[in-house]
């Protein structure tokens, strides 16, 4: 079954030019501007219908667009939320176990493009035209009132709707878990970690990268989320030799050049730059990738970091690894920074920066105490950039493709630990790797082609 909140579609006939929008911070100590304009009505079609457009920053998250429509003929009324934001790289998958009244009262934030799925129930809640800020119980309640409203109109199936209505209800009863999905390919969809920056063990967000048909729903060219297959990088590159391969922009979708180097960091291994500018919407982005094998057992790096020195330090996490801070209890779990070249402090940094994109630590949206808690976290980060205070610095790696520079390399450094592991088997399923076959693999393939030909053979 399906539920679509997009029962009304508001016209908006809205030139703006993109170098004079300017959006405002919501605050009480200033009232922001918007704009109006008249609009159609989709309910009577009466067509002076009044339009009123805010453009405003959701602290420590991003751009909105709040679009209000009234429509003075007929009475009807609507409003909502799109984001007007950059579409993210790569669209995110969220998993979340729901099993206490806590996990009911989590924050969402549903973009236009997201999915909210409940296997267990079989229950979907496609894409919309609007964007939607809820709490995990209020996105049910509306679904559930969108059903039964339907029901009201839909005699032949009433009774089966109300009874799945019946079903949405005991979920909320929290008579047993259930686990709820939010499938975004823009990347740009939410929901509340409430025991951030660490890991919540009930809380599974994975990046992957969108099919074309994705790219299509979202407005982008089929391919703008995948790098060009039609060159290959020759065998015989030399260091510092800069490649262009064709790539399109993630957020507006021109065309434009990725720029890679492959480049050697001493004892270490040989890494791939990535680096990406669109000369149209200015769009930049950049990515590391390791090269070489799959190391056969992982690698845990700790750094203390005391000096100045050490916060100069040159780090590689790549977007397999794990970073933690264990003195403010931070965690950084894979796949959330991608892969990252750059110093400790900078490092620190870039953490400090995704904590403050969370819209669920400052701003209307949280409470005192988690409120307080970021606060301290954030004052605690600034203090380790500034090298105020010493702390530790912990990667966690299960393929070894992560590094910390070594101020006494090739001799041991007092300050940096290297401890070097056997992968688990959940470890090595997460990675893909059980199912790999490197031996034999050559006469295996001998082997099924000789079985297809006597099939064929039986066949004729």
């Amino acid at each position: 079954m399906s539920d679509d909140n997009n029962t009304t579609t508001t016209t908006t006939t809205t030139n703006v030019d993109d170098e004079k929008v300017d959006f405002k911070d919501i605050s009480a100590d200033h009232t922001t501007s918007e704009t109006v304009e008249d609009s159609l009505c989709m309910h009577c079609h009466y067509p002076h219908g009044v339009t009123r457009i805010l453009l405003t920053k959701v602290p420590f998250f991003k751009e909105i667009m709040i679009f209000a429509f009234q429509c003075p003929d007929c009475g009807f009324k609507s409003n909502e939320i799109r984001s007007a934001g950059s579409i993210e790289p790569k669209g995110v998958h969220i998993e979340l176990q729901v099993k206490t009244q806590r996990d009911l009262n989590r924050q969402i934030v549903k973009m236009e493009s997201a999915s909210v799925i409940i296997p267990v129930l079989d229950f979907e809640i496609p894409p919309s035209a609007n964007g939607n800020l809820n709490t995990i119980e209020g996105l049910i309640r509306d679904s559930m009132a969108n059903i039964t409203n339907f029901a009201e109109t839909n005699g032949e199936e009433k009774e089966k709707l109300l009874e799945f209505v019946g079903k949405l209800e005991s979920l909320l009863e929290l008579k047993q878990p259930f686990t709820l999905v939010v499938d975004d390919p823009s990347g740009n969809s939410f929901v509340e970690n409430p025991i951030a920056p660490k890991q919540d063990p009930q809380l599974m967000t994975t990046h992957y990268v969108r099919s074309s048909e994705q790219d299509i729903l979202i407005g982008l060219n089929p391919g703008a989320g995948q790098l060009k297959k039609d060159l290959e990088i020759p065998d015989d590159i030399e260091e510092q030799e800069v490649l262009s391969l064709p790539n399109q922009c993630s957020y507006c979708g021109a065309d434009g050049v990725c720029k890679m180097v492959l480049t050697d960091i001493p004892y270490f291994k040989n890494v791939v730059l990535m680096a990406f500018t669109c000369d149209e919407c200015g769009y930049k982005t950049n990515e590391v990738k390791p090269g070489g094998a799959i190391s056969e057992k992982g690698k845990k790096l700790t750094l203390r970091v005391e000096t100045i020195e050490d916060l100069s330090r040159d780090v590689l996490k790549s977007d397999t690894a794990n970073a933690f801070i264990p003195e403010v209890d931070i965690e950084v779990t894979h796949g959330s920074l991608g892969g990252k070249f750059t110093t400790v402090e900078g490092l620190v940094q870039i953490i400090k920066t995704e904590l403050e994109k969370n819209p669920f630590f400052r701003g209307d949206s949280a409470d005192k105490e988690t409120s307080a808690k970021y606060q301290h976290i954030s004052e605690q980060l600034e203090k380790y950039i500034n090298n105020e205070e010493p702390f530790t610095l912990v990667i966690d790696d299960p393929v070894s493709n992560s590094y910390i520079q070594s101020l006494y390399a090739p001799d041991p450094d007092p300050n940096l630990d290297e401890e070097v592991y056997e992968r688990t088997f959940e470890q090595n399923e997460e990675l893909g790797l059980n199912d790999i076959n490197t031996e034999n693999y050559q006469n295996e393939q001998e082997e099924e082609e000789e079985e297809k030909e006597e099939e064929d053979q039986k066949d004729k």
